[in-house]
């Protein structure tokens, strides 16, 4: 067994290329080493700014040697009249071996010849040297450069390799024009307090060489040390230190060697909105917030920085910084001062300017849009007249702080500035939160908006940017999605679930559709010919229904049997409903986990196979006049159908109060009865020979398959 190191050094990388590029080896390097039967007892990935590395431990020196079964040609195409024909002779030669190796085999499309081929194994040098080339060049991300004169593609220049088996070096090479980089054992340490060379004698020595050059090679290492660094410098300060995840990622992959260091600014710029202060200090500086301890939201007038230099020269390097955030913070509160001196509805006109896409239009066509739709959904809530104008305000302002000083500096802060310009201007505070909120969720783990201002205005947002997109044809594939339509749709969802709307969103699709067809908002497009996105928007929020259904761990087949697959019913009713579409989900996969599930399961599933056959309508739920008791011949023919008359209250109350547990109870009793007509003393033949008798029987087996489906289509629950 040996050990193997591969270094790739570099100039200072993108943090998330770092990541990104562990990543994937940590996908790619398993695999590979497998596709040549090479198992090592363990691959570790190491990153910094200025070097990517994988260390593979205990591996075998040289492949075993294997045999492997090689199919050949037809036996009729390789043997005339017992000897071999040309098929047969250029099979053999070409995998080496004579005609007599050549085996004959039964398989289930006939004779056919065989081989059984010894392959000896390679030795394990020879193969990473093809490998390692393949994983550097075959890393992926944005922003990729060549440098020289070669064609060699990277995010930052390469500038030397590392490549040692065991204790040697093994020969690697990789050419960028008329430059050769070649592999050694010397790597470099930190830039800036050991800029020397480091010679690392043997792959396992790697961590503690670098280590002892100023270079934390471990990411985990390097994030704990990050961490314990900002929590003691804020103990010194007497003070909570605000340690987001994302920038701690990303802080992670900037520094070779962390040192954290405390900076300060004047106090005076706390008088900013917190918002506007942690922006600047998270999103543009990579720094750390100081709060008070006990205080929620009290920042104090300091920060802590994660530092990549000298540690001896702390002072400097906050000092420094320092500078920095304090020119950025004299421009936020100039901006601040100056959008504050007009009320937020002059910014309106400016909305103009703004283009949101070339062919719907300016961001106040989208306002205006968003108003239609947002007065749409009240009237489907039957909102108050003074709920009714609070939206109606919100819908017109809640884009007016994107052509703000601070929203353009920042753009970060959109919605959060329109909230702090509302309340400034003398809008009343249930509108300012629901300018802010009209935004969230931003992400899948983001808050949701708490106000109905924000709900409905959020919900008409979305709605315009997907059915606008959708109708100029850009939807979203699968490697790209540009307006986040993927996330504009789960927004909607989600909303609607988390706040408990009854909205019919299928009718705000419909309406929204006909409207951009008929080019309401725009006069110019009404003379283009507009195609309706309603169905591809329908199939859209299914396959969105579906998918945010299985984040709540409801099992495929459950999720499929609520929402159907292809079933313009089920269609329907999903997005005319989306409160019954969750509630049912969330019901039907209950009674599987307590096994209600199986006792019903297998009745109704062979009743609505036989159902199929038949010609019901899957609405109808009354057998009166649909099935004829006078063509009854056995007794349990009128016990299912009693058993249809009894279960029809039941089942109607269940539909209108979404008690669903009504159905339930009411199926699982009838599900003796329907044992019976299929297998009991007096069972039928469903598929009669008089016709008028099968058509009765089925029609049965149709009603019950229909009361089911208030529910959901049984068909397509697996059994478990």
């Amino acid at each position: 067994m040996a050990n193997f190191l591969l270094e790739v050094g570099t100039e200072e990388l993108p943090a998330d290329f770092v990541s990104s590029a562990i990543a994937q080896w940590q996908n790619k390097v398993p695999a590979s080493l497998a596709q040549e039967f090479l198992n090592p007892a363990a691959v570790e990935y190491y990153g910094t700014p200025r070097r990517l590395a994988i260390l593979i431990k205990d591996i075998q020196e040289r492949q075993a040697d294997r045999e492997e079964e090689i199919k050949g040609p037809p036996v009729k195409a390789a043997f005339k009249d017992g000897q071999p024909t040309k098929a047969a002779e250029g099979f053999a030669r070409k995998q080496g071996v004579s005609l007599d190796e050549l085996e004959i085999r039964d398989t289930s499309k006939g004779e056919f010849t065989f081989i059984q081929k010894k392959i000896p194994g390679r030795n394990t040098v020879e193969i990473l040297q093809e490998l390692c080339t393949q994983w550097i060049t075959g890393l992926e991300g944005k922003r990729f450069m060549r440098w020289g004169d070669g064609d060699l593609r990277f995010p930052r220049p390469i500038r030397w390799l590392v490549a040692l088996w065991d204790s040697e070096i093994m020969p690697l090479e990789l050419i960028n024009g008329s430059e050769t980089i070649k592999s050694e054992r010397t790597s470099r340490g930190h830039r800036v307090l050991h800029p020397d060379a480091v010679s690392i004698a043997q792959p396992t020595d790697y961590v503690t060489t670098l280590r002892s050059a100023s270079v934390e090679v471990e990411l985990e290492a390097r994030k704990e040390k990050i961490r314990a660094g900002i929590l003691a410098e804020a103990k010194k300060l007497g003070a909570k230190a605000e340690i987001y995840p994302d920038l701690l990622a990303e802080v992670i992959n900037l520094v070779e060697y962390p040192t954290a260091v405390t900076g300060k600014f004047a106090a005076d710029f706390l008088k900013l909105p917190t918002e506007v202060i942690t922006t600047v200090m998270v999103s543009h500086q990579r720094y750390f917030p100081v709060h008070q301890a006990g205080v929620d939201n009290a920042l104090l007038p300091n920060f802590i920085t994660i530092s990549n230099g000298d540690p001896n020269k702390k002072e400097a390097i906050a000092e420094g910084n320092g500078r920095v955030i304090r020119a950025r913070l004299a421009d936020a509160q100039f901006f601040y001062q100056a959008d504050c001196d007009e009320h937020l509805d002059t910014y309106l006109p400016q909305l103009e300017t703004v283009t949101f896409q070339a062919e719907l239009g300016t961001m106040r066509d989208k306002v205006d849009r968003i108003i239609d739709t947002a007065k749409i959904i009240a009237q489907q809530l039957e909102v108050s007249e003074e709920q009714q104008n609070e939206i109606e305000s919100t819908a017109l302002l809640c884009k007016a702080d994107l052509v703000t000083q601070m929203v353009y500096e920042f753009p970060e802060l959109q919605g959060v500035m329109g909230e702090k310009y509302a309340v400034v201007s003398g809008e009343s505070k249930t509108v300012a939160k629901g300018i802010f909120e009209h935004y969230l969720p931003r992400g899948a783990d983001d808050i949701m908006p708490s106000t109905l201002n924000g709900q409905v205005v959020g919900l008409a947002d979305r709605l315009d940017t997907l059915i606008g997109i959708f109708g100029i044809g850009m939807m979203p594939t699968g490697s790209s999605d540009p307006f986040a339509l993927r996330r504009a749709a789960n927004g909607i969802i989600n909303i609607i679930w988390d706040a408990d709307l009854e909205i019919n969103l299928n009718q705000l699709i419909e309406q929204g559709a006909a409207d951009f067809v008929s080019g309401h908002s725009d006069p110019k497009a009404s003379e283009a010919n507009r195609t309706s996105p309603v169905a591809a928007l329908q199939e859209f929020f299914l396959q969105r229904i579906c998918s945010l259904l299985q984040e709540k761990n409801i099992d495929y087949d459950l999720v499929n049997a609520i929402v159907g697959d292809g079933d313009a019913e089920y269609t329907e009713r999903a997005l005319t409903d989306l409160l019954d579409v969750r509630d049912r989900a969330l019901f039907l996969q209950e009674t599987r986990d307590n096994g209600k599930l199986t006792e019903i399961y297998e009745t109704i599933n062979r009743s609505a196979r036989l159902a199929a056959k038949g010609d019901l309508d899957t609405p109808v739920l009354n057998p009166e006049g649909l099935v004829n008791p006078e063509l009854f011949e056995e007794s349990s023919e009128r016990e299912f159908y009693d058993a249809l008359l009894e279960l029809l209250p039941q089942t109607e109350a269940s539909q209108a109060e979404r008690n669903y547990q009504l159905l339930i109870d009411g199926l699982g009793k009838i599900a003796p009865v329907i044992s019976s007509f299929f297998d009991g003393e007096n069972s039928v033949l469903v598929m009669a020979d008089n016709p008028d008798v099968k058509r009765n029987r089925l029609n049965l087996l149709g009603l019950l398959r229909n009361h089911a489906r208030v529910l959901a289509d049984f068909g397509a629950i697996v059994k478990g």
